[in-house]
Parts: C-alpha cells; sequence; structure tokens
C-alpha cells in the first residue's frame, strides 16, 4: 500500500525545486524545457506508483494526452490522462476502482484531468470533436498495456482525414486571432492563446503530424516545409514563449497564461530587467513586454509560412502561376517571388512587392515563397538599402498610390521590412505605452492613426465622419498626412518631448524622399504640433475670442489648419475605442469652424456674436409657439459670457424650459426659492443635456457633482453662471452606463433625483470610494496639478492630471467648495484611466500664497486617493 502522505510530499517537494530552476534569471532560455520535461517525467513517477498501487494489470493503459502528452508539463497545467480500455472491455473495470484511482491522483498533488474510454469510444469522439481529436495526437504511453495503444495509434492516425483536419484546425485558428482583436500586440497578452503564442506553434505542429509530414521542427525541415535557419528561429522563439508561460505559472502561484499587468514587473525581474526611476527610458515591464512582441511577432511571420507550405503540399495539384512581370507572379490570389534568391540579388525588388501588391487586382496577400525570402533578406535591408535613391522613390510611390495604403504598410510592419527601412520605426515595434488610455503599443497606434486618416478619403466611409470626409475631398496631397501618421508618435520611448523629436525625424526623411520645402514644413508642423489642438479644444475656454486668436495665430493658414485637425481626429480615435466621443468631437469641430473664420479675417466681435446668436434663438423659440418678448425676463439677467458660451439651439431651450420660472423685479432670493432642473438628451452624441437653475450658494457645484457621482453618472462638460439676480444657471453634458427601459425615465430620474438633492440642506455627503482598474494600480500615474492666473489676475486656471476613478470630479469639486472658490467652467477629460481636467475659478483666497499652496496640497491628496 503506497503512504499517499509520503508520496504528496517527495512530489510537491521536487516540484518546488523544480520552480527554483525557472526563477532563476541566470539559466538559459532553452533549459526550460528541460526543466518541463523533468515535471512530466515527475509526474509520470507519481502515477507510476498508483498505478501499481491499484493493481491494474495489463487490461488497460495509462495515456497522456493533450500537453502532457507531448512529455513537458507547465508548472500548474492539468496532467491529462486517458485511462483506455480494449473494445468490449468497459463493463470488466469496476468503476469504483477507477474513481478510487482519480482520487489517489488527487490526493497526492497532481492536479489530474481524465477521461474513460474504449479504443472504439475514442475514435467515436474523435470523429465528432475537434478538440478531442487533436489531444488523442498527442498521446503518449505512460503506463499499461502497450500493445493496446500502438494499437489505438494505428487505428486513430489512419481514421484522420489530413485535409479535413487541416481546414478545421486553420478555421479554429482564425477565430481563435478574431478573439485576440487579430493582433499579437495587445497589452495584456495571453503567451499560450494569443496571435503569436505557443498555441500557433503547437498548430503547425499537429497539422503536420496529422498528414504524416513530422511531429517535430526538425521532421518539418527535413520534409521540405521549413528551412533549417526558420526551425533554428521557431526553436528560440517557443523557448522564450514557453519561459514567460512557465515563470508567469510559478509568479502567479496558479496556472495564469495572461500577462496582466499585475505580474508583469514580477516576471520581468526573473529575466534579470530592473526598474528605471520615473523619467527613466524603460520599465522592467516594458523591456520584458518588447521582448514577447518581437517573439510573437516572428512566430506569427513564421506561422504563415508553413501554413501556407502546408496548404500547398495538401492540395491535389498544383495553381498555375500566371505572370506579373519578369521578378513576380501572381498564384492562387498571392503575390510569388520568380526566385527564391530575387531579394538578395535585386533588393530594389523588396517594396516593389509592396506596390504590387496594391495594384494587382485580385491579390491578398504574400505566398509562402515570398514571405520566406523577405525573411532571409534581413540582411540586405542595411543602411545601404535605407540609403538608396531608388527605394524612397518606391516608398513615396507606395505613399501615393490611391488604395491599399492601409494594407501596404500593416504587411510591410508584419513583415518587419518597415522598420527595417525606417530605423527609427524600428525602435518603437512592440513598445508598450503606461499612459493610461493607449491600448496599442506605438506601431500599432501609428498605423491605426494611418487607418484613419485613410478613411477620410474613402467614399464609402464617409457617413462615420462626414465633416472630416468633406474636408479630406478638398484636399490635393493626402500622402502628406500619410507622412504625418507614420511620424507623429515615432519618437515615444526615447526621453524628451517625442513632438519635437518626432518632427527632426521627419524632416531628415523628408528631405531624401524628394519632398518639396513646402511640403516638408507642413508635416513637421503636423508632427510638431499633433497634440495642439487637442489640447486647446478640450482644456480652454473657447468662447473667449483671446484663445482662438493665440491658436489661429499658432496655425497660420487654413490650409495647415485642415491637415492638423484630420489628424487630431485620427490621432484620438486611434488611442482606444473608449477615448472617443461625440462631445469631443463636437469640441474639436467648434475649434476648427472659430479657427477658420478668424483666419479667414473674420475675429469675432462679442457684441456682433452675441446679437447673432440671440437673433438665431428668437427664431427657434417661434418655432415652439413661445409667447412673444417671454424671453426679456431671462435675458436680462444674463451677461456676455453666457451668450458666448453657448450656441443657439442652448439659449432657446434654456428660455422655453426657464423664463416662466424668472422671479420678478424685487423679490427677494434665498434658499427657499425653489429650484429648476431639466434635462434632455444630448444634441451631441450620447447621454444628456442637464439644465439647473437655482438660488445660488456656496457649494452648489460640489452639491451637483456629488449627486452625479451617486447616481453613477460621469459629467463630461460643465458651464457655470450666475445671473444678475442671484441665481445659478449651470449645463451639464453626463452619461452613464444605466440603460432604462426608455430614455423618458433617466431623464425623469436626473429631474427629480436631483431637485431634491439641491432642496436638502446638510454638510456635503463624503465622495463614493469606487475601485480602480488593475491596470491603474498596476501603472499608477502621479497626480499633477497646476493652478495659473490669466493675464489680468482675474481668474484662474486649475489644470489636474491624475489616475481615474469613481468620485473624483466630486472630491476636487469637495475641496472648491471648502475654500469658498466659483467655478465659471470645466471641461473633463477622460482619456481610458486618465483624466485631464480644467477648471477656470476665481475667489478671494487664490489672491494669498499660502492659501494657494493649501488648495494644491489638498487637491493632491484628493487626487492621490484614487490609486490608494
Amino acid at each position: 500500500m503506497v503512504d499517499l502522505s509520503a508520496l504528496r510530499e517527495a512530489y510537491r517537494g521536487r516540484k518546488l525545486a523544480l520552480f527554483d530552476m525557472l526563477r532563476s534569471a541566470h539559466a538559459p532560455t532553452r533549459s526550460v524545457h528541460s526543466v518541463l520535461r523533468q515535471l512530466a517525467a515527475l509526474a509520470d513517477e507519481t502515477l507510476h506508483a498508483l498505478w501499481a498501487d491499484a493493481g491494474f494489470g495489463t487490461e488497460l493503459a495509462l495515456v497522456a494526452v493533450g500537453g502532457f502528452g507531448r512529455g513537458e508539463l507547465f508548472p500548474y497545467s492539468d496532467v491529462d490522462v486517458l485511462l483506455l480500455l480494449p473494445d468490449g472491455h468497459a463493463q470488466a473495470i469496476d468503476p469504483a476502482r477507477l474513481e478510487a484511482f482519480i482520487g489517489q491522483c488527487w490526493d497526492a498533488g497532481l492536479e489530474i484531468g481524465s477521461s474513460v474510454r474504449t479504443v472504439e469510444e475514442c475514435l467515436a469522439e474523435a470523429e465528432k470533436d475537434l478538440t478531442v481529436q487533436t489531444s488523442l495526437l498527442e498521446s503518449r504511453l505512460v503506463v499499461g498495456d502497450k500493445k493496446l495503444h500502438t494499437a489505438f495509434c494505428k487505428r486513430f492516425y489512419a481514421s484522420i482525414d489530413p485535409k479535413a483536419f487541416f481546414a478545421a484546425k486553420s478555421q479554429e485558428l482564425r477565430h481563435r486571432h478574431q478573439k485576440f482583436d487579430d493582433t499579437p500586440y495587445a497589452l495584456e497578452p495571453n503567451c499560450k492563446e494569443s496571435p503569436g503564442g505557443l498555441r500557433d506553434l503547437q498548430t503547425i505542429l499537429w497539422m503536420s503530424k496529422a498528414a504524416g509530414f513530422g511531429k517535430r521542427w526538425d521532421d518539418l525541415s527535413k520534409s521540405g516545409l521549413a528551412t533549417p535557419f526558420e526551425v533554428q528561429q521557431i526553436k528560440h522563439n517557443e523557448a522564450l514563449l514557453s519561459l514567460i508561460r512557465a515563470r508567469l505559472h510559478v509568479t502567479a502561484n496558479r496556472r495564469e497564461d495572461r500577462l496582466v499587468f499585475d505580474l508583469q514587473t514580477a516576471v520581468a525581474a526573473t529575466f534579470g530587467y530592473e526598474g528605471h526611476a520615473e523619467g527613466g527610458r524603460r520599465k522592467a515591464s516594458e523591456a520584458l513586454m518588447r521582448r514577447y512582441y518581437w517573439a510573437a511577432k516572428a512566430v506569427t511571420q513564421l506561422n504563415q509560412i508553413l501554413l501556407l507550405n502546408i496548404a500547398e503540399r495538401l492540395k491535389p495539384e498544383a495553381e498555375v502561376p500566371t505572370p506579373i512581370n519578369e521578378r513576380f507572379f501572381e498564384k492562387a490570389g498571392l503575390i510569388e517571388v520568380a526566385s527564391d534568391d530575387l531579394y538578395l540579388r535585386d533588393p530594389h525588388a523588396i517594396l516593389e512587392t509592396f506596390l504590387l501588391y496594391q495594384k494587382t487586382i485580385g491579390v491578398n496577400g504574400l505566398s509562402a515563397r515570398t514571405l520566406r525570402a523577405l525573411y532571409n533578406a534581413r540582411s540586405v535591408m542595411d543602411s545601404k538599402f535605407r540609403n538608396d535613391p531608388a527605394n524612397h522613390a518606391m516608398f513615396m510611390r507606395i505613399m501615393h498610390e490611391p488604395r491599399g495604403i492601409t494594407h501596404a504598410f500593416r504587411l510591410m510592419n508584419q513583415t518587419s521590412v518597415l522598420g527595417r527601412y525606417l530605423r527609427v520605426f524600428r525602435s518603437i515595434v512592440g513598445q508598450m505605452q503606461h499612459d493610461l488610455f493607449h491600448v496599442y503599443t506605438v506601431d500599432q497606434h501609428i498605423l491605426m492613426v494611418l487607418r484613419n486618416v485613410r478613411r477620410f478619403f474613402i467614399a464609402e466611409h464617409a457617413h462615420e465622419y462626414p465633416f472630416c470626409s468633406q474636408l479630406a475631398g478638398g484636399w490635393d496631397k493626402p500622402w502628406i498626412l500619410y507622412v504625418a501618421a507614420l511620424f507623429h508618435d515615432i519618437a515615444k520611448g526615447r526621453g524628451g518631448d517625442h513632438s519635437t523629436l518626432g518632427a527632426r525625424d521627419v524632416r531628415r526623411f523628408c528631405r531624401p524622399h524628394g519632398i518639396d520645402r513646402e511640403d516638408s514644413r507642413l508635416i513637421e508642423f503636423l508632427v510638431s504640433e499633433h497634440l495642439t489642438m487637442s489640447t486647446v479644444a478640450q482644456k480652454q475656454d473657447l468662447s473667449d475670442p483671446e484663445v482662438i486668436a493665440a491658436f489661429a495665430k499658432r496655425v497660420g493658414t487654413e490650409r495647415y489648419l485642415t491637415a492638423l485637425y484630420l489628424l487630431t481626429i485620427a490621432d484620438i480615435r486611434g488611442t482606444s475605442p473608449r477615448v472617443w466621443n461625440a462631445w469631443k468631437g463636437k469640441l474639436l469641430e467648434d475649434l476648427y469652424r472659430a479657427t477658420s473664420r478668424a483666419l479667414g479675417g473674420h475675429m469675432p466681435d462679442p457684441d456682433a456674436e452675441v446679437e447673432a446668436r440671440k437673433r438665431e434663438a428668437l427664431v427657434k423659440l417661434a418655432l415652439h409657439a413661445v409667447p412673444f418678448e417671454s424671453h426679456k425676463a431671462l435675458w436680462e439677467t444674463l451677461d456676455v459670457s453666457y451668450f458666448m458660451r453657448h450656441d443657439a439651439s442652448e439659449i432657446a431651450w434654456h428660455t422655453k424650459q426657464l423664463s416662466r420660472y424668472v422671479p420678478a423685479r424685487g423679490v427677494p432670493i434665498g434658499p427657499s426659492s425653489p429650484s429648476l432642473v431639466r434635462a434632455r438628451l444630448s444634441p451631441v452624441g450620447e447621454g444628456l443635456q442637464v439644465a439647473v437653475y437655482t438660488p445660488d450658494q456656496r457649494d452648489l457645484f460640489a452639491r451637483i457633482c456629488g449627486y452625479f457621482d451617486q447616481a453613477s453618472f460621469s459629467i463630461l462638460d460643465a458651464k457655470v453662471h450666475t445671473t444678475s439676480n442671484g441665481y445659478a444657471l449651470d449645463t451639464f453634458q453626463v452619461v452613464t452606463t444605466f440603460e432604462p427601459e426608455h430614455y423618458r425615465d433617466l431623464i425623469s430620474m436626473v429631474e427629480t433625483g436631483l431637485t431634491k438633492t439641491l432642496a436638502e440642506a446638510g454638510a456635503l455627503p463624503p465622495p463614493s470610494k469606487g475601485r480602480v482598474s488593475r491596470r491603474v494600480r498596476s501603472f499608477p500615474i502621479q497626480p499633477r496639478i497646476s493652478l495659473v492666473p490669466d493675464d489680468k489676475a482675474q481668474r484662474w486656471l486649475l489644470s489636474i492630471s491624475a489616475s481615474d476613478r469613481a468620485g473624483l470630479l466630486y472630491s476636487v469639486a469637495r475641496v472648491l467648495a471648502r475654500h469658498q472658490l466659483n467655478l465659471q467652467l470645466a471641461k473633463v477629460t477622460t482619456l481610458g484611466e486618465r483624466v485631464e481636467d480644467t477648471f477656470l475659478i476665481n475667489g478671494p483666497e487664490l489672491q494669498g500664497q499660502r492659501a494657494q499652496l493649501a488648495i494644491e496640497t489638498e487637491l493632491r491628496d484628493a487626487l492621490s486617493a484614487a490609486v490608494a
């Protein structure tokens, strides 16, 4: 009788010793397979002991399947086994005996995954279920009847249809890649399942094994499916991915295949990467992830070559190639080189490949032969290649093509050609961005921005952003915007201002690529100023003529303005699906139109602008049959700044809703005076627009923010006004994830709930303590506060930057209320999980330096609580 306690302790002790070997930062990468094989062998020994103790004879076999069947076991992976029975003997085995054996496996410390089947049942299940069929491909006898296992393997392999298996696994691979957005560059990739992960390599071996081409990488080389160099590269990258996965397991102390933010730094430490202090060039986690991305990218490239080769080998007859020119053929919709050494003999043909990919109708990719030739030609893409005028001309021809821009550049990046032609681009391939709002690596973000710009010029996408498409329709040189998109973030991660460094890089690019001085100046301007328009639109008061005048002076011409506007929209949309919203679009469009008028010599005259808006508002009111001159009571209490900050439709809406509630002259205003809250669907995108008309009070803004915080609304924008009769007229743009059955229910909830909140007296409630995301916890940003006076020192601009969390704006509003500061304008910008908020404030306490310091200290404490 086996001593389970002793067996468990022995298994656990030897396993932990192997875990320590995996943790060693000094162990070579290739040694991981040795440790994984030892873990599998340790599990084999334990199973042998338990099998013998159970008293099973030669009537059945214990077979390792799945990953365990490959003879390697990751630290916390399941030990998958099949208890294989001869046909007709299923009833001869006592089920209680089998259950007792499996129970002992668990008691001994094995995380067992088991099934019990006869040979016939295995074949039937494999025919129905691709997962079972794949798992059985990896079968390996652990203990028991060897003849039974041999007979099973013979029947199983004879039952496999290689073509059907290849088609099914190819479809499975495509679906799995789609699940992970078809990119190996996810910020928290699954090193097993993501594109470029271990599962991609296993899929190739499964296909090869099912087709009889071999079951090891060296067999693929012998069969001609891969070159010795490709096999060497595959082995190297497989070892790295295996080591990362194994160290993920031992670091997390559980089965964890995702490189989640919480674990990236700890796993990086096992590789010997050290983190830099704030302001350093690269964090430890970034160094690890860059290495992972490069490995995943190589696996993706090699995987594609092998998939195409296996597909071609399985075809009943070869496709007849059609000549494109003397160097290239079109074969089955793919571009194929005429000779394997084409790129080595004629490096100019490398970029020509991508031009033909754009121009040749019916082509949708590159053949395995072409991909292999590109992979093997990396050595010729050197400084001579980069400085060759013929290559410069070919690159610009690719830029000028009317179709296929996005696909060509993505393919150039996938094949590493783009990074080898543009050395500055190579440095940002696979580079993470820990700014809490970019969800792509830098190179993927750049290509996404290029895609967005390109779509402005495609008629089929005009419905997405009509105004952008309208402007693009009148633009004469789309390639200028493509070049700017390609370089706008190319200097990320070098230290210093990436806009300035990127402008220098693009200046160096323009000269040898034959771009004239005027176009070069525009491209350089776009790269150096690509953040400016977004900053002005989201942080400054666009109703202030001085803001518009300063921005117009900085832009200079309407041509520059249009180009910057299109690039800005494409850039914001290319950061994350969560960052863009219609409200940001309106702010940018408002800034564009106001600046365009200023550049045309029509600087706004505040008085004329106010009168124009009043006239337009009166026209809108007349359409609603509002009584004649009923607007006067409200308008007489409003100053010029109100009419400058609201458009005609908002003025008309306020007037229609509020004019009858304006107190008559001489009527005293006090806390008991009624409050009015009105809400409507936002005329700009999602969410609601909420108007609050109530007697002014010191902590009004904080009280309103408190309501929205408790009701789970996010404030996008706030315009705050105090009327001449002592009322506050505040307008908010809010959004929520709450979805009632009908929008009228949401409006009613806000109007009733906020009115009740305003009527209640007493101290402000504490802010809610919302949970912060894992990403914020892993990569917190240091809160930044800027408090500066305007030119006349009458109003102050408060800018804050911090990690986002529920209740953050309310916490800031409480500090402002505590110091009796009046809020005139609030612009709330949420960039993924980071906030960049701007407030225009005034108040007596701002005049004293000591009070300013106290305000900033309290604000910093409120912001720091976001990640406490």
